[in-house]
């Protein structure tokens, strides 16, 4: 994830400094381009929240997945904001990857490697569509290979 972040520091819900190659070790990354702002993105945060809730606190050992949240909002304290009101436990990236991931709209779950390959760019409609299913496709998919089996 080294390439991904370029050193940048993410900054958890609460607001402390968080090293993302510590955070981010061996699992699937899904990069969520949102805003609070942005009435589809506050439609489908929900739903992302749910569904990685049931990753990690409803499995057993947890999922290795982990959201960071790309902001779109127009100020720092709008997106405190919005990651205090509606996001999971997920950490934030306060700087925009959109041209990196070429994102033209959001919201936009764009799932990727440790080397910050793409996955698939469609993760919010798999996410809609197969539910926790998905998940393990974008495991394979990552190549990460541990003791965890669904």
């Amino acid at each position: 994830m080294v390439d991904v972040f370029s050193g940048r520091l993410l900054v958890s819900k609460d607001g402390r400094s968080v090293d993302p190659e510590e955070a981010l070790q061996n699992k699937v990354v899904g990069l969520y381009f949102s805003a609070g702002w942005c009435s589809p993105c506050r439609d489908f945060t929900p739903v992302l929240c749910d569904f990685y809730t049931e990753l990690l606190e409803d499995t057993q050992p947890p999922a290795p997945f982990e959201v960071v949240f790309i902001s779109s909002d127009h100020s720092a304290e709008e997106m405190a904001g919005y990651m205090r009101a509606m996001h999971g436990d997920w950490l934030a990236l306060p700087f925009d990857l959109k041209k990196k991931y070429n994102i033209t709209a959001i919201p936009k779950l764009v799932i990727v490697k440790q080397t910050g390959e793409v996955i698939t760019d469609k993760g919010r409609k798999q996410i809609r569509d197969k539910g926790l299913s998905c998940f393990w496709n974008w495991l394979e998919g990552a190549e990460i290979f541990q003791n965890f089996s669904s």
